[in-house]
């Protein structure tokens, strides 16, 4: 007999555990395949910095053991200005959440199989009934489902995933102690995290600063080589050099040490989905991509698209002829769009434009935003373009002729 699931999940991360869960949850024989050893997981893909806000945390019944510290503000920050919101959040201990989410499937009933590499779809008559991993085992399901992140696979071969590398974003991130958090001339990241904007940090991208409680606090950076990189960005710096160059630099790391063994490197692809499923088959997460386009917030996105997944999942398996065509798993596209990532196209111009700018205009955006009121501040982090219009100053014609120029260039 063959071995055979309802559903199959490639990959463990945010995005696959949460599908699983669900499933698992509805009482589906679902098998998740993971890369990674049990015995080491996540040790290798432990990469983000699992910034959150608490209503993710009630959505998805996140326990407060996942959690490094619980943050009140969110910073914004330029090379020379700081705007503060107040604003509950969380900060993830990456590790123990993707474990957790592991594990609670597990108890829910989901099969989980560790040192599975998938490498490509198991295709009858052009559509996909199963995954091949580890060389030439298989394991056949009526949905598959691609939580693998960049490296995508099932969705490449499908042609489902359409990954530009010239919108890949890497990062690196430490982790460090004896952080002043509250120095003279900045903002006080004593329980908040910070997003900044600058490019002689980031060029095309942000840093960011996250307190994880006491001295300590979660220190990285992000960008896309992209041209905004090209144009801002000192010859061959490396992502690594540009951190190191902050942590020289900026007095709030004078007596800051780095934590042995809390290196976390990640990428994520900044750009618009592909065709997100197909006859028997869903991407999520990463392999989507998923991510905010903006401010670069992945998990709880991810977490939606899992769960969105799996609804669509139900929706095809829950009667007594389960039919799983594309048209029947279209159901996954509608909410990813209206559910998991609304407004994603217009937040994906709002931060290429955001990238193009320069460190003045950062100074002055940050300036301009210390005088709107919350219901605006909201509005715009919509990307409602009557008040992202507010923003916009004479000054920015050139910028917008840039901006439209890269468009038709690419």
């Amino acid at each position: 007999m063959n071995d055979s699931f309802d559903v199959i999940v490639a990959g463990a991360g945010p995005a696959g555990a949460q599908c699983a869960r669900d499933l698992a949850t509805r009482q589906y024989d679902v098998v998740v395949l993971e890369t990674e050893s049990e015995d080491v997981f996540p040790r290798q893909s432990n990469k983000s910095t699992g910034g959150t806000f608490p209503p993710m945390l009630a959505t998805f019944g996140i326990p407060d053991e996942a959690v490094m510290h619980f943050t009140d503000t969110v910073v914004v920050e330029s090379p020379n200005e700081h705007f503060t919101l107040k604003q509950a959040g969380a900060v993830l201990d990456f590790g123990a959440f993707k474990t957790y989410l592991v594990e609670d499937g597990q108890q829910k009933g989901a099969t989980y199989r560790f040192d599975a590499r998938v490498s490509k779809p198991i295709m009858e008559s052009s559509e996909i009934v199963g995954v091949q991993y580890n060389g030439s085992k298989k394991v056949y399901g009526d949905i598959i489902v691609d939580a693998t992140g960049p490296s995508a696979p099932l969705a490449k071969a499908l042609g489902v995933s359409d990954l530009k590398r010239t919108q890949q974003a890497i990062g690196i991130e430490y982790e460090l102690e004896g952080v002043d958090l509250d120095t003279a001339g900045y903002a006080n990241l004593t329980n908040a995290m910070m997003l900044r904007l600058g490019h002689d940090y980031a060029p095309g991208g942000y840093s960011w600063i996250f307190h994880t409680g006491g001295d300590t606090a979660k220190v990285g950076l992000c960008y896309i080589q992209n041209e905004s990189y090209q144009r801002y960005a000192e010859t061959r710096r490396t992502v690594d050099g540009y951190l190191q160059q902050w942590l020289d630099t900026d007095p709030r790391f004078s007596t800051a040490d780095r934590i042995e063994g809390r290196q976390h490197r990640g990428s994520a692809h900044i750009q618009a989905p592909g065709s997100l499923s197909t006859d028997n088959f869903m991407a999520i997460g990463d392999t989507v991509p998923t991510i905010d386009p903006l401010w670069g917030e992945g998990i709880q996105k991810g977490m939606r698209s899992g769960r969105a997944a799996a609804i669509a999942a139900d929706q095809c398996l829950i009667p007594s002829e389960p039919t799983t065509t594309a048209e029947d798993l279209s159901l996954y596209n509608e909410l990813w769009h209206t559910e998991v990532a609304p407004g994603h196209d217009s937040r994906l111009w709002m931060a290429e434009l955001l990238y193009l700018a320069s460190n003045d205009r950062y100074d002055s955006l940050i300036r301009d935003l210390n005088h709107f009121d919350a219901a605006t501040l909201r509005k715009m982090n919509n990307g409602n373009k009557l008040a992202i219009a507010k923003l916009l100053r004479f000054d920015d014609l050139s910028l917008l002729v840039q901006f439209v120029k890269h468009q038709f260039s690419t």
